[in-house]
């Protein structure tokens, strides 16, 4: 997967570690739940990343609906609704409550870094083909993102469910889970 290093120290290189989930029924209950801990810290912060990159599509997207004609409002009278978050596309996602909160650190900060590279805010400036591109480039960097999320979901699901079978199967006791969450 682009974007992911083989034994790199970030934690999206380790999280979509082919060995990341290795032995998985044989860890203990603690280390499954730190597993999946950090691959919902690293799905939030992916969220988050993507948000950011469809606010910047949505952007480009309504200056070009400008230049076409279209639309009279241009971009000032459609950013109510650019920055809102009101529907957009089909979602692709899960659909999961999120209850972690994004991180400014590490691989997660350097793509945000990145992603305000990918500067909107002089489009006037820019030519057609200029503006094009940079949409292409802004979806492209947004699909990596998403490619990416999906395969760190994919991971949070197998450690959840791990701990799931557990519980159903009477090897982790709920009593343990609610004393836990007591202290």
């Amino acid at each position: 997967m682009e974007g992911v290093l083989t034994g790199g120290k970030r934690r999206i290189d380790k999280v979509l570690a082919s060995n990341y989930l290795e032995g998985l029924e044989k860890l203990p209950l603690d280390e499954v739940r730190s597993l999946r801990e950090e691959a919902d810290q690293e799905e939030t912060d992916l969220s988050y990343l993507r948000r950011m990159l469809q606010g910047r599509i949505d952007i480009v997207s309504a200056e070009l609906i400008r230049r076409s004609g279209d639309e009279a409002a241009g971009i000032v009278g459609e950013l109510p609704q650019i920055l809102s978050d009101g529907p957009r596309a089909q979602a692709h996602g899960l659909g999961r409550h999120q209850v972690t909160e994004p991180t400014n650190a590490g691989s997660t900060r350097r793509a945000e870094e990145a992603a305000a590279a990918m500067d909107v805010t002089d489009l006037a400036d820019r030519d057609d083909e200029e503006v094009h591109a940079l949409l292409e480039s802004l979806r492209a960097t947004e699909a990596d993102i998403s490619a990416r999320r999906r395969a760190v979901q994919g991971v949070y699901d197998a450690a959840s469910a791990e701990i799931t079978r557990r519980y159903r199967d009477g090897r982790a006791d709920v009593g343990d889970l609610l004393r836990d969450e007591a202290d």
